[in-house]
């Protein structure tokens, strides 16, 4: 019943989600830090990857890599422009997901209840 492909797909997209928010929040706070690179967090395309092959999507889990942005004088390549937007997009796909998560529990909580 929670091993479904919908909620297993959207536990992994809150998972990854979340680790967006915390690359993101690390990018941020190096923006001046010399040398520093940002950090791109990958899932969705493994995950889409895993629903469309059969496979069971929780066994994806998110990828963390070196973005390949240029990079300013002092070497780091943070982009707060970009970190804002990336930011905002996942903010809201994050709400978007536990709100979805929380209506397929809220159904189950019904039937159990018997409402």
């Amino acid at each position: 019943m929670f091993d479904d492909v919908s909620s297993s797909s959207l536990r992994v997209a809150v998972a990854g989600l979340s680790a967006r928010q915390n690359a993101i929040a690390n990018n941020i706070a190096n923006i001046e830090t010399p040398g520093y690179q940002a950090r791109k967090v990958k899932f969705e395309e493994a995950l889409s990857s895993a629903v469309a092959h059969g496979q069971s999507p929780s066994t994806v889990s998110p990828s963390v890599q070196n973005s390949l942005e240029p990079t300013r004088l002092n070497g780091s390549n943070v982009n707060l422009d970009e970190e804002t937007l990336s930011h905002i997009d996942t903010t809201m796909r994050y709400q978007l997901a536990i709100r979805a998560l929380d209506g397929k529990y809220s159904l189950i909580r019904d039937a159990i209840k018997g409402a």
